[in-house]
């Protein structure tokens, strides 16, 4: 199995060598950024496997600035995103995850949880042989092994998680997920999240799909289903 590359973005040398060291010890290619400008241009020519952003950037970019733009771009939007944030500085997390992040380690972090939390980001990365191939109904096509979704046409411009979501989804057509089947499923066990982060990507991947957003239901207290309705505006819609 050829090497993952990593690209690695923190502005603090000793932490920026610190990750890049265990990294390399793990098997992994790494490459390096000391701001957010570099790391984007950096990401967009070497089409990184995983990348590890700092929140801390110095200049006008910080990190969640530099996650935004990364899941704005076609070239890199599918690269999944590990946030490195301060301890206990909850909102950054959030905001990371609204943007698209994959995960977050928080500051100072211990180097097995890194390479651990890195593992299972890549491990979610590669598609199940069991999932859904894709879909087609009214305006709504996905293909899943070419990682796309169009919406009347448009590249509804998802993020490798809410990827994985919408292919749970429509594999389970019909049927009820729980959040905690959606968070060991598409982030799995090693994954410390909540509820609250299923329904942070669900918010995120309903706006995405526009007139569609309505087909996947919640489900109060449980989760959410998938379930097709026709064509928006379809007179048995009314």
């Amino acid at each position: 199995m050829p090497q993952k590359n990593i690209l690695v973005v923190e502005d603090h040398p000793e932490t920026r060598d610190l990750l890049a060291y265990n990294l390399k010890a793990a098997g992994y290619t790494v490459r390096t950024a000391g701001n957010g400008q570099n790391g984007l241009d950096l990401a967009a020519r070497s089409r990184p496997d995983l990348v590890l952003l700092d929140v801390m950037l110095p200049g006008d970019m910080d990190g969640l600035e530099v996650c935004r733009k990364l899941k704005q771009d076609p070239r890199t939007r599918h690269v999944p995103v590990i946030m490195l944030t301060a301890l206990g500085d909850e909102m950054d997390r959030i905001v990371g995850l609204e943007l698209g992040a994959e995960d977050y380690v928080a500051k100072p972090f211990s180097p097995r949880e890194l390479l651990l939390r890195v593992k299972a980001v890549l491990r979610r990365s590669i598609p199940h042989e069991n999932q859904a191939e894709g879909f087609r109904e009214a305006g709504l096509v996905i293909d899943f092994e070419a990682h796309t979704v169009l919406v009347d046409g448009q590249d509804a411009g998802l993020t490798a998680t809410e990827h994985k979501i919408l292919k749970e989804l429509v594999a389970s057509k019909g049927r009820v997920l729980p959040r905690e089947r959606l968070l060991d499923t598409v982030w799995d066990t090693d994954f410390e999240g909540t509820s609250r982060t299923v329904d942070t990507h669900m918010r995120r991947l309903r706006g995405k799909l526009g007139p569609y957003a309505d087909w996947i239901e919640t489900v109060r207290g449980v989760g959410y289903r998938f379930k097709p309705a026709g064509k928006p505006g379809d007179p048995a819609q009314a």
